[in-house]
């Protein structure tokens, strides 16, 4: 099976909308902040040629170096889309182990919270990616093609998405999680970039909003 990676995105979209139970929310989630970090990367990317190199040659270098850390965002999200299906798929395999014996159901038991785990690990990394991306965009406003502005603006919104698609997907596999220290370290972290990315996002697009 091609990984979603490889899909074109017809056959994304109608993979996502069939009764498959996986690729679902969490890999769109990462989706989105691929959408958002290729998007910041794009707007570096038309900073760097033509009149805008003259007119933003003060800041060349930064967003050189921003194109750079977007592209590796985008990838990173990517990847991290892929493990959010594997790990579901972790998690619907230990549900199929058998349960005849006290050992059996232990055992299912244990591979269910080991996949449980997984499951919550990846879509957490999805936030702390989102958030790493929110930053990267803010820092170039203001230093980047300004008649791309509103490429910018369509990544906080994605980026926005990501993080709140993601932070979902957290709360509903902690919910499930035995281990109640690791639930509330996830609970505490999660909020915590909740609380700083989420107003970052929203003034990034007002300032977009702004140069309209």
């Amino acid at each position: 099976m091609k990984k979603l990676a490889e899909l074109q995105v017809n056959e994304f979209c109608d993979l996502l909308s069939s009764d498959a139970p996986a690729p679902g929310g969490g890999s769109a989630a990462a989706l989105e902040g691929a959408i958002g970090a290729a998007l910041t990367a794009m707007v570096c990317g038309l900073t760097t040629v033509g009149k805008s190199k003259e007119k933003y040659a003060e800041y060349q270098d930064f967003v050189i170096e921003c194109q750079k850390k977007g592209e590796d965002l985008k990838a990173r999200f990517v990847d991290v889309m892929d493990r959010d299906t594997e790990s579901f798929n972790v998690v619907s395999a230990a549900f199929g182990m058998p349960k005849s014996t006290d050992e059996e159901k232990a055992a299912r038991s244990a591979a269910i919270q080991k996949g449980l785990e997984g499951c919550t690990a990846t879509p957490f990394e999805m936030m702390e990616l989102s958030a790493e991306a929110l930053e990267l965009t803010d820092s170039i406003l203001g230093k980047s093609n300004d008649s791309a502005a509103s490429d910018l603006g369509v990544s906080a919104l994605s980026l926005k998405a990501a993080i709140q698609g993601a932070w979902l997907n957290v709360l509903i596999n902690i919910g499930s999680l035995k281990n109640k220290d690791l639930a509330e370290d996830y609970r505490k972290k999660g909020e915590a970039l909740l609380e700083k990315s989420l107003p970052l996002a929203d003034k990034i697009y007002e300032q977009v909003l702004e140069m309209m």
